[in-house]
């Protein structure tokens, strides 16, 4: 998806959409750098799917689920959401009856990168299925998170069956608009986190995700410059930003 994937079209007439980790919803689907991880250790974690896995997405309430924008774009039947398993192919399957993407949301800047996915019926929740809270407020640069996902393990990589996860530190949005003021704006509906010496990131497939810490939703996966690469950061929607938006949608 549009993680690992962006639009630089601009500087030297490159389009963004090339060079930038953007992930567009492509069926490309793990977490480079990272480690297996169990599903009752993020209960939250959904798969969203048409044929196969195409981006990850996180439980919000009993009937709630929440997304990057742009991994969405068809009809609500197109789509499936898969919860309670480590693995993305198992697990229990939920048809979607509502999809609203952010109606700022911009496919250039990928500005606004979220959507939420009303299921038909309800969630089976338990250990390994559970909704997670929501940020009210941001983290402090430094400050340790974990992104979990099926995507790819290395930049073009294959897909890998089996959750996995990644713990990066929050980088400041000054110091990340300074490392992407000639590909895009890091706005203030986005956050980064990531390893300066790179090796460890989300990739194709994160995208739409959760990234969180101590059981509370910061970011969803959405963009940046290729996968784990020196320097730059992941790029991540800001839930705390946007929590009114949700609240007002959802009435989560």
């Amino acid at each position: 998806m549009l993680r690992r994937a962006l639009l630089l079209c601009g500087l030297v007439g490159l389009c963004l959409s090339s060079v930038l980790k953007i992930y567009p919803p492509f069926p490309d689907p793990q977490i480079v750098g990272g480690t297996q991880a169990d599903i009752s250790e993020h209960p939250y974690q959904l798969s969203f799917q048409t044929t196969s896995h195409i981006c990850g997405a996180s439980i919000i309430s009993s009937k709630w689920a929440i997304t990057a924008g742009h991994c969405v774009g068809s009809a609500p039947s197109r789509y499936t959401l898969r919860s309670g398993s480590s693995d993305k192919n198992l697990g229990n399957a939920y048809s979607i009856k509502n999809i609203i993407r952010h109606p700022s949301y911009n496919s250039r800047t990928i500005d606004y990168d979220i959507a939420l996915l009303e299921i038909d019926g309800k969630f089976k929740l338990d250990s390994t299925a559970a909704p997670i809270k929501l940020a009210t407020t941001e983290l402090a640069s430094g400050t340790l998170v974990n992104v979990t996902g099926w995507g790819a393990t290395k930049e073009g990589g294959s897909v890998a069956p089996h959750l996995m996860r990644v713990t990066v530190p929050i980088v400041s949005r000054q110091q990340c608009n300074n490392v992407y003021k000639y590909l895009n704006t890091i706005t203030d509906r986005m956050i980064c986190a990531g390893v300066t010496a790179g090796g460890k990131d989300s990739c194709q497939g994160d995208s739409g995700g959760p990234l969180a810490s101590n059981g509370v939703l910061y970011g969803i996966v959405s963009w940046g410059y290729g996968c784990a690469q020196p320097k730059y950061p992941g790029v991540y929607s800001n839930v705390a930003n946007l929590r009114s938006w949700i609240k007002e949608t959802s009435g989560i």
